[in-house]
């Protein structure tokens, strides 16, 4: 027997009931409390996606699928937060057709945009005279490069020297007339590309010799970028998330090219698509369908229920 218990006799066993709420005042509504279930928390918090390759279809477009399994996320209490390499002016009707309200990631974290009230809350330049000597030392070690930079704030125009052919074509961009002109006004990053080589080897070359200059990723085919030191899709999640009150490891974040995975490493669960490049989905906790075929809705349908 444990100590403290009290022995009943056998002939006494009988009379002892079991315990019981009944007849005490305020213990039956509680045990009835207690046995209800209590309704499931919402598996995640922030939904995180990148757009081109990810979000959207060819032409810009999100799927009406893609926009009912975000209103699926959105009714079980999570937010859609928009991470994506473009800047403001990039996304502004993006935006309008989510109909998007709050926080956006911008310019791989360089800015962090209210769709609301259509002003930034945070925007990180990057320094000129280091993007040129970036620049540079990039050209000492692979040969001529061309350039373009996204510059700050939310008219911020995308620069292209002549050479630069711009890998997504549906996106505003004005020729400068050389290098020089790319520095005229303050910019967030620069975009790099070479004649020959590959968009992995580029960026590769370039972390080895831009040090910490600039942040170096790649952000799609044809889109090797520099941008502030230490800013990426990660840094800008975490502000975000901060502004919404919420943890960025309550995140599932979407994504398709190396830029993502600092997104992913801040997240709580990282979802690569189908085409995404090795990097990502060697680092990804799963890997969906295609942006072509609503990979994103294909994961969000499971995980919130489809209504």
């Amino acid at each position: 027997m444990r100590p403290g218990w009290v022995a009943v006799p056998a002939s006494e066993r009988s009379k002892v009931r079991p315990w019981s709420t009944t007849g005490v005042p305020g213990l039956r509504a509680l045990h009835r409390v207690a046995l209800m279930p209590t309704p499931p928390a919402p598996p995640f918090t922030l939904v995180a996606t990148d757009l081109d390759g990810t979000l959207l279809r060819p032409g810009d477009l999100v799927s009406p699928r893609t926009h009912a399994a975000l209103a699926l996320a959105a009714a079980a209490g999570a937010r859609h937060l928009v991470v994506t390499g473009r800047p403001v002016p990039g996304i502004r009707g993006l935006l309008a057709a989510l109909g998007t309200r709050g926080p956006v990631v911008c310019g791989q974290g360089t800015q962090l945009y209210d769709a609301g009230t259509g002003r930034l809350l945070n925007s990180v330049t990057l320094d000129r005279e280091l993007a040129d000597t970036a620049l540079g030392k990039i050209e000492a070690e692979v040969g001529a490069v061309f350039a373009a930079v996204d510059q700050d704030g939310v008219d911020g125009r995308t620069l292209i020297e002549p050479g630069y052919l711009m890998a997504h074509p549906t996106l505003p961009a004005v020729r400068a007339r050389n290098r020089d002109a790319l520095w005229e006004s303050p910019i967030i990053k620069v975009l790099v590309r070479h004649p020959e080589l590959g968009d992995d080897a580029l960026a590769a070359a370039a972390r080895a010799v831009v040090g910490d200059l600039a942040t170096v990723t790649m952000a799609g085919p044809g889109t090797v970028e520099l941008a502030p030191y230490g800013v990426d899709k990660g840094t800008g999640l975490a502000l975000a998330a901060e502004a919404l009150g919420l943890d960025p490891a309550g995140t599932i974040a979407f994504g398709d090219m190396p830029n993502d995975l600092p997104m992913f490493l801040r997240s709580g669960h990282g979802v690569a698509m189908a085409d995404a490049h090795p990097e990502l989905r060697a680092a990804a906790d799963e890997v969906t369908s295609s942006n072509e075929e609503d990979g994103v809705a294909e994961v969000l349908e499971r995980v919130f229920g489809r209504g």
